[in-house]
């Protein structure tokens, strides 16, 4: 019924690794309006090793839920486990230092869809990475506006 791809994006990101790896598991219920998504996000537990959410999106009259488990594991990656009404995924995320103000993010994503219409793997790597172009504009704008305080 459903289809199973895996898919990777990678961002080069104009901030500290620290930066970069606090910004991005920080998880707060209002994310989503970074990528322009109206998914309503609930944080169940948020604590220094784990973080539990629930997402709600209306689709074609439904509602739609799903739960996701992000085990963290600073200074550098995290690892994130969905389980949801349409999909479940796996996701690996690893910060690599590239200079003292820059860092690279690279994203490994398993997708097994339980709907008859899954999207492709280029539709999911494209999606990816219109919602990743959203959060790195904003992550570089925090760290500079941060930049800016700190002098």
């Amino acid at each position: 019924m459903g289809r199973n791809h895996t898919f990777r994006v990678s961002r080069v990101i104009n901030a500290p690794l620290k930066f970069v790896y606090d910004w991005c598991t920080d998880f707060r219920e209002d994310d989503n309006k970074i990528a322009g998504s109206r998914t309503r996000r609930i944080i169940l537990q948020k604590t220094k090793r784990r973080v539990i959410f629930m997402s709600t999106q209306r689709r074609r009259g439904k509602t739609i839920n799903a739960v996701r488990i992000v085990t963290l594991h600073p200074p550098d990656h995290w690892h994130l486990d969905k389980v949801g009404e349409e999909n479940d995924e796996i996701g690996n995320y690893r910060l690599t230092r590239l200079g003292p103000r820059k860092t690279r993010l690279d994203m490994a994503f398993n997708a097994k869809y339980k709907i008859a219409n899954a999207p492709t793997k280029e539709e999911d790597t494209k999606q990816t990475n219109r919602v990743w172009d959203r959060y790195t504009s904003a992550l570089e704008k925090d760290y500079a506006h941060t930049r800016r305080t700190a002098e």
